[in-house]
């Protein structure tokens, strides 16, 4: 079979993202903050967008104040005239002496003070804390750059990262004078800084607090497993030491605060700015968008004008200025549509939601993203990329758009309820339940369904983990003396079946 070469057409449908339809989509997903920082990005980079001025603002520069008539500029000035005159014959001289208190402010060179509300404080961090006592610790030069190398190796909680090679290589010294100045950076404030774990952090704690209870170190060295499951129990027989004095050691470990860095955390908190605001009106909703900041963007005139008169500029320069004026032009146009599509997608969600309005999170409907695309007539990836990462500020609080999506559970008569509302009404229930007796996964399970909720019991497991609730057992609060009774019952039965046997 000969082999040759043709040419033939061929008819196919290809899909193609233009530029102007990935700027659109990429638009679309941005947060209020995110859109803020690209519209002033496109500001910089393209010289025929300009931000609008408010007409507003303009307005009230050019009009006149309400019922100024012509003369009163006049009037003023001679008011003012007439003020100057009044004051000419004063003995400033005799009045300054007499009414004149100097201030200290007065004193001082600079007179151009800064404002207070202006000035911004920088919180205090755990290292320059540190560095601060470090310095006052009168260390050899050789100790204070080991110190630092400690300090520089601590994470947020106050513990120590790197290990004593580490620090022994990166400081230049010998392993003896680290661990020697470690022991002295664990004595600074707060107590525990430097620790290597958490059982030496609490230890050096309690060793501050020169307790009488001589269990309390015990229990640190070889029980914080027990410790954490309040197996006061186990600890007592491990200990052979009576229960009372078991519990009184476990009240002064929960005392000692485990992450002593804490309390210097430099980190800032993120707050969040509504992209959408939702009102009640009566019985009417009605949804705002934030644009609170955005700039007003416009065709600057300059270069329309240029473009309108042949001949006026080059023809590269021409090229040039049609193409900045099509990217401007797609991009308001897609900045209208981005904010449109918010709106609608929006105010179909709360029409769904209409009830978490009136009620709260408790009467959340089951909701999907095929619902709210069938309903405004858009693919679901738009819904999906118009709830990412925007926040709407409700009646009932901030939520994120993604919030209002949840799956559905069945209820024992059949009708369906959102996943979010189980996990509202099962934080309900713990936190009105008796700390002495608190409720198990499944005592939820039977609650639930006495509200026409039936799920398995792992279910509510799941929800109560989601809602980071301890289980019943850790969150167990009696008081001692009830509890030491209970215990000791406790001894006295199993005993007693020992005894049986």
């Amino acid at each position: 079979m000969a082999l040759e070469i043709k040419q033939q057409l061929k008819l196919a449908q290809q899909l193609i993202m233009t530029p102007q339809l990935q700027q659109a989509i990429k638009l679309l997903q941005l947060s209020r903050l995110e859109l803020l920082d690209n519209l002033h990005q496109e500001l910089e980079a393209n010289p025929v967008l300009e931000e609008a001025v408010s007409e507003e603002l303009e307005s009230t520069q050019i009009e006149k104040a309400p019922g100024e008539s012509e003369a009163e500029p006049e009037d003023r000035q001679t008011e003012v005239t007439i003020g100057e005159q009044a004051f000419e014959g004063m003995d400033w001289d005799n009045y300054v002496n007499d009414y004149y208190t100097p201030r200290s402010e007065d004193f001082l060179e600079d007179r151009d003070q800064h404002s207070y509300e202006n000035m911004v404080s920088k919180k205090t961090s755990l290292s320059d804390h540190l560095l601060w006592q470090l310095s006052l610790s009168n260390l050899t030069p050789e100790e204070e750059r080991v110190g630092s190398e400690i300090i520089g190796n601590l994470d947020v909680n106050g513990y120590l990262t790197a290990s004593l090679e580490e620090i022994s290589q990166g400081a230049q010294q010998e392993i003896p004078l680290v661990e020697k100045v470690l022991l002295r950076l664990q004595e600074f404030d707060p107590l525990g800084v430097a620790s290597r774990d958490l059982k030496e952090c609490l230890l050096i704690q309690a060793r501050h607090l020169k307790s009488q209870n001589p269990w309390v170190d015990l229990i640190i060295k070889d029980h914080l497993n027990s410790l954490e499951t309040k197996n006061y129990l186990a600890i007592a027989r491990a200990l052979q030491a009576p229960i009372e004095e078991i519990i009184m050691a476990v009240e002064i470990i929960l005392q000692l605060d485990p992450k002593p860095g804490r309390l210097y955390s430099d980190e800032e908190p993120q707050y969040i700015s509504p992209d959408i605001y939702v009102y009640k009106m009566g019985e009417e909703v009605h949804i705002v968008l934030n644009e609170d900041g955005l700039p007003r963007l416009r065709i600057n005139a300059f270069y329309k004008k240029a473009l309108g008169q042949r001949g006026s500029v080059s023809e590269a320069t021409r090229d040039y200025i049609q193409e900045k004026l099509r990217s401007a032009i797609w991009l308001i146009k897609s900045i209208h549509q981005r904010q449109r599509t918010i709106y609608r997608v929006a105010e179909s969600i709360f029409r769904f939601q209409r009830e978490f309005l009136d009620h709260g999170v408790s009467h959340l409907k089951p909701l999907i993203l095929r619902d709210v695309a069938e309903e405004v007539q858009m693919h679901e990836s738009t819904i999906s990329r118009v709830t990412t990462n925007k926040y709407v500020h409700t009646p009932q609080g901030i939520f994120e758009l993604k919030f209002f999506f949840n799956s559905s559970v069945v209820g024992a008569d059949g009708e369906n309820v959102a996943s979010e509302s189980v996990k509202e009404r099962i934080r309900l229930f713990v936190a009105h339940e008796d700390p002495a007796h608190p409720l198990s996964d499944q005592e939820l399970t039977e609650l639930l369904l006495k509200e026409n909720i039936h799920i398995a019991r792992r279910t509510v497991a799941k929800y109560r983990e989601a809602l980071k609730v301890l289980p019943s057992s850790k969150r167990k609060k009696i008081p001692i003396e009830e509890w030491i009774r209970s215990q000791k019952m406790e001894v006295f039965e199993k005993n007693k079946e020992e005894k049986k046997d």
